[in-house]
């Protein structure tokens, strides 16, 4: 993909790579030792303007695609920076997007700039204890109470709440059985995170300790009707528009996570000697490394084929699904292969690998697992008959 990179994407990259190079490896092996949020590197993406590279240049983004984005969330990983670097910024790349294309003029004026400023921080509550990824089981309520909302439920797994003002939520405004699908009857807001009557804790988790993920405890939360986005009711159809490009800059951040990976390693290779000769010239440690980098850029291909078919308004959930995979799977194999060829060095974290091993399991899990994607190819693609 580097290599048919336009000169403004070549651009792009190149100026993320410069601010990355100011938080080395230190700086992210200190915020995954002290768990703090990496404030100083996400205001310095936010002084350069990158958090709006996918919002309407009209509210002060850069009107790019998910191409740019994929591109810029891809370096960002690459850097060292791993997943707690991406997904320190990821939901406000792809989160509003919803506003975007379901916001009416107000609601973009409005919600849009303090975003992509960084003045305001959203997460994205949509995952329930009793759901999962079964979205039409969800049981958060939201009752219409006049020119407002009330809601009452539960979110799992909601990152960067700890530090968010903001909320996209998805709730039921209807019963289940009252719609065709379980899905009918979903609605979904952009509003106001008060804590007042959001409860947040925060979930321990074996890696990415900088950025946090929680479970909240909603109780009474009053949303005011300007703050629904789309129509009462289609809250699924909404977010579904931003489901395939959070699949892309997943895989773009695996691609990213994978690349470091191996960077690490076949430096290691080349500098360690056992028996009077590079551990790197032994066929043992090339060959793993080899099929890593061929599998890495095999997946870079197939997220970057989905970017530009997003970008150009035509059909990608099968190429968004199919590179999410294959990506997820390329980055921990390349960061299990740079654990055993750097051997006991790999397991000590002064050497970063483990760290990046440990996050590799999040793509391979989130947003949707590996077994659901190749359901949703097998019957979409494959025309097979559907089996859950």
């Amino acid at each position: 993909m580097t290599d048919t990179l336009t000169a403004d994407q070549s651009a792009i990259d190149e100026a993320i790579g410069r601010i990355c190079a100011d938080f080395g490896d230190d700086y992210w092996l200190a915020r995954d030792t002290d768990g703090e949020f990496p404030e100083q590197f996400v205001a310095a993406i936010a002084e350069g303007g990158w958090l709006g590279i996918a919002m309407p240049e009209a509210h002060g983004g850069a009107g790019l695609g998910v191409t740019e984005a994929a591109l810029m969330m891809r370096r960002i990983a690459q850097s060292g920076g791993g997943f707690s670097a991406a997904s320190a910024l990821h939901i406000n790349i792809f989160g509003p997007h919803p506003i975007t294309v379901f916001g009416d003029a107000e609601q973009q004026a409005r919600m849009l700039p303090p975003l992509i400023r960084g003045d305001d921080r959203t997460c994205f509550a949509v995952t329930e204890p009793n759901a999962g990824l079964d979205t039409g089981a969800i049981e958060t309520r939201a009752v219409r109470d006049g020119s407002h909302y009330v809601v009452h439920g539960q979110k799992l797994w909601t990152s960067t709440a700890q530090r968010a003002n903001k909320i996209m939520l998805l709730a039921r405004t209807a019963p289940r059985d009252a719609g065709a699908k379980g899905t009918d009857g979903l609605s979904l807001f952009y509003t106001d995170l008060d804590r007042a009557h959001v409860e947040i804790h925060e979930i321990a988790k074996m890696g990415r300790k900088a950025v946090d993920s929680n479970s909240l405890f909603i109780d009474g939360l009053k949303i005011p009707r300007g703050d629904l986005i789309g129509e009462e009711g289609q809250g699924f159809r909404c977010i579904l528009h931003g489901l395939n490009p959070e699949r892309i800059l997943i895989g773009a951040e695996s691609i990213g996570l994978g690349r470091a990976a191996l960077a690490k390693a076949t430096a290691y290779a080349r500098e360690r000697h056992v028996f009077g000769r590079p551990i790197g010239q032994n066929q043992a440690i090339q060959h793993p490394l080899a099929e890593a980098w061929a599998e890495l850029e095999a997946a870079d291909l197939m997220i970057f084929k989905a970017a530009r078919l997003y970008d150009a308004g035509a059909p990608c959930a099968a190429e968004a699904n199919a590179g999410k995979y294959l990506a997820a799977d390329a980055a921990h194999k390349a960061c299990e292969r740079a654990v055993l060829t750097l051997g006991g060095m790999g397991y000590a974290r002064e050497y970063h690998v483990e760290r990046y091993l440990r996050e590799s399991y999040i793509a391979r899990i989130a947003p949707v697992s590996r077994e659901m994607i190749l359901n949703f190819i097998a019957e979409r693609v494959l025309d097979l008959p559907r089996s859950y």
